[in-house]
């Protein structure tokens, strides 16, 4: 899909800037609630990661592991919803929270990008649940990424913009991004030819800019950028 085509179907607010897992900080953890009402408050798009549970539910998470924001071991997957708010907190003392929860928090006041975490080859289930929240969400105000692109073929026709996330250290999977609308791209890889031309005709987000330098050295080449530790003032102000 054409740059042109993907910016009249998504929400202008994306290209402001896109907040990681959340506006979080020192104070608020990451993929948590106060990280995403903070990114809310801010009038900011948001990205978060979720993950399918042993009884088949979805959490927000970027690790499989639950180890980092917690502090305490455990697999998401291996888990159940019940088990995981019973005995799981984030360092910041709020609830790993659903995919549920985090819709009803938002209510369409910013957008949102919603990566699909694929873990164990499990990206049929993960997007087979995952379908049925999509008539809760507004396509405008919607992205659907991953890294990997069996989890985004079964949305295809659903009216969504998906975008396939490539990492420098997996670019085997750079030429799947015809088979999606949109690219995802670690900004490492913009010294390559075959993205900056690819760039011109074709809508890019570069993750995840940390500083003023960083983001200007993929400026030429971004429609957008997913964020952290930066004011979201300053980012859409250089983006403009």
């Amino acid at each position: 899909m054409t740059k042109k085509k993907v910016i009249s179907k998504i929400n202008p607010l994306f290209l402001n800037g896109i907040a990681h897992r959340g506006l979080h900080n020192k104070e608020y953890t990451e993929n948590g609630m106060k990280a995403f009402s903070n990114a809310i408050n801010h009038g900011v798009a948001f990205e978060y990661d979720i993950h399918l549970t042993k009884d088949n539910e979805l959490v927000v998470c970027h690790d499989e592991s639950l180890k980092r924001t917690t502090g305490k071991e455990g697999i998401i997957e291996d888990l159940t919803l019940k088990e995981i708010k019973e005995n799981y907190r984030l360092l910041d003392g709020g609830e790993i929270p659903t995919l549920q929860e985090v819709i009803n928090l938002n209510k369409n006041q910013v957008p949102m990008v919603i990566e699909l975490k694929v873990f164990r080859k499990n990206y049929k289930p993960l997007a087979k649940r995952f379908k049925e929240f999509l008539p809760q969400l507004n396509k405008r105000d919607t992205l659907i990424i991953s890294f990997d692109p069996r989890s985004l073929w079964p949305l295809k026709g659903k009216g969504f913009i998906r975008q396939l996330l490539v990492a420098k250290s997996d670019e085997y999977t750079y030429p799947f991004k015809c088979t999606v609308e949109s690219v995802d791209l670690d900004q490492k890889l913009f010294d390559e030819k075959r993205v900056k031309r690819y760039s011109k005709r074709h809508f890019i987000n570069a993750w995840t800019i940390e500083n003023e330098e960083q983001l200007k050295a993929v400026l030429p080449y971004v429609d957008t950028v997913t964020f952290q530790y930066m004011e979201p003032e300053k980012v859409k102000e250089l983006l403009k």
